[in-house]
């Protein structure tokens, strides 16, 4: 057994409990822990070892191993404690080893997934290794989740888990409870909190709580103690049409339902939390520049590249447009040197202002509470924030202006610049996600970039303008 950082070499015979103890470990990186128990080659020694560790710890420790590193232990794991692992890892982290493994080998982990989680981590991969992986799976387990692979990703029969548990309305109370007696060991790992009643054909009919089920009469009928007023969520209805009503009904879960009202399976609470934070990561990305999804830098170095040249080249062509401005007017600038003290300025401070309504808007549009129909409404929200802020932020670098320079011509043309272009870049930031999404363009992809563009662009113009037409008083 190879010695690790402290010198002192680890026996093979060592128990595992003394491995995993604090004291055993002292100063040794997370990382380096795994690796040498993974060259021990004792599985149940490498499975405690991983749960011994903290989520965070894992999900480090995985990342520092190379491709060759992180097949081995998944190769060394039993496939429940490789499934039970996958899932604790982020997202991302977790598609690139699936996509790395043998699909054998994929199949057997990937199958032991919650049939949501499954589906998710098939639809991440490249299309052919999904393929693979779905050849080699059991043909049940893998029919059943062509079928969910078959709904958008962030729609109800995309986020839906089928672990549903569903009881005709004919059945008294005691058969109910029965049925969950026989079977427990299956319904043990479903995570429900209500029991769906069903008519002929599995249309949903109604609703019950675990706890009303087991507190009814035992011969009353599923029908006569059911509520019947159901709120439920279309398999192709989006994420963002349906996700108000967690927070709205505070449901603990919301049952997905075909075209023709049979059930079909239940979006959880903590399943629409998730998708939407994953949804809001992937909107934060975007705005910072980085394409395709989250990146870690265990990924390979090409991949990386690719994701944050394709926009970072735009941008250089942006910011050209942008400092054309200045070309054109550098006579004026040469004139007026100090001008170019507040040009960064007064570009970065509009920036910030349009970001806060691009946001805001970007937001609304997730939430279904602002569509591209209410431009008009929005800009004249806008119009009022713009206008206050505007002055506020005019008149305060105005002042700077005329205290640092004793200029009060600096000042008003530094001031009424930043003031306009304010005004402008909060009215565009308002409503440049709406356009873009009415000409079906991603709006958190494109609208900072052109929001930048735009207002560095206008507050060149306006300083320089009006630097120019107030020249002598400003130099003289």
């Amino acid at each position: 057994m190879a010695s690790v950082d402290t010198g002192r070499p680890v026996q093979n015979n060592r128990p595992a409990r003394d491995i995993l103890s604090v004291s055993a470990w002292g100063k040794r990186k997370p990382w380096k822990i795994v690796k040498m128990v993974l060259q021990d080659g004792d599985s149940a020694r490498i499975g405690a070892t991983l749960n011994a560790l903290t989520p965070t710890e894992r999900a480090r420790a995985i990342a520092r191993l190379g491709e060759d590193s992180r097949g081995l232990l998944f190769q060394r794991l039993s496939p429940g404690d490789a499934s039970a692992l996958i899932q604790d890892l982020p997202r991302t982290q977790a598609v690139e080893i699936i996509n790395a493994l043998d699909a054998v080998l994929a199949a057997k982990i990937v199958s032991r997934l919650p049939d949501d989680e499954r589906t998710d981590m098939l639809g991440a991969i490249p299309r052919r290794q999904a393929g693979s992986i779905l050849r080699k799976m059991d043909p049940r387990t893998a029919a059943q989740t062509k079928r969910l692979m078959a709904y958008p990703h962030n729609a109800g029969g995309g986020l839906m888990t089928t672990d549903v548990l569903a009881f005709p309305q004919s059945w008294t109370a005691r058969e109910a409870i029965d049925e969950l007696r026989r079977n427990r060991d299956r319904y043990a790992r479903y995570d429900v909190q209500y029991v769906y009643v069903v008519s002929r054909g599995r249309r949903l009919s109604g609703v019950l709580r675990l706890r009303d089920l087991l507190l009814a009469p035992a011969r009353m009928r599923l029908r006569d103690c059911m509520v019947r007023e159901i709120v439920s969520v279309r398999a192709d209805e989006s994420l963002d049409a349906f996700y108000p009503l967690f927070h709205e009904k505070r449901f603990m879960g919301l049952p997905v339902v075909d075209h023709r009202d049979r059930l079909v399976g239940v979006v959880t609470h903590e399943r629409a939390v998730e998708a939407a934070g994953d949804q809001d990561r992937k909107q934060l990305l975007k705005m910072s520049g980085i394409l395709g999804g989250e990146e870690f830098r265990s990924m390979p170095l090409g991949r990386r590249m690719a994701r944050r040249l394709s926009w970072l080249s735009l941008n250089v062509i942006l910011n050209v447009l942008a400092a054309s401005v200045i070309a054109v007017h550098q006579q004026t600038l040469s004139a007026a040197v100090v001008l170019a003290v507040f040009l960064p300025i007064i570009s970065d401070m509009s920036g910030c202002s349009g970001n806060q309504a691009v946001a805001v808007s970007i937001r609304e549009l997730s939430l279904g509470l602002a569509r591209p129909a209410d431009l008009l409404r929005i800009l004249g929200q806008e119009i009022g924030i713009g206008l206050v802020n505007g002055a506020v932020l005019g008149f305060l670098i105005g002042a700077v202006a005329l205290v640092w320079k004793g200029n009060a011509y600096l000042g008003l043309v530094v001031g009424s610049a930043l003031a306009i272009n304010t005004l402008l870049s909060v009215c565009l930031g308002g409503i440049l996600p709406l356009v873009l999404r009415r000409m079906r363009m991603d709006p958190a992809l494109a609208s900072g970039p052109i929001l930048t563009t735009i207002t560095d662009m206008a507050g060149f113009f306006f300083v320089l303008r009006f630097a120019g037409a107030l020249l002598p008083r400003i130099t003289g």
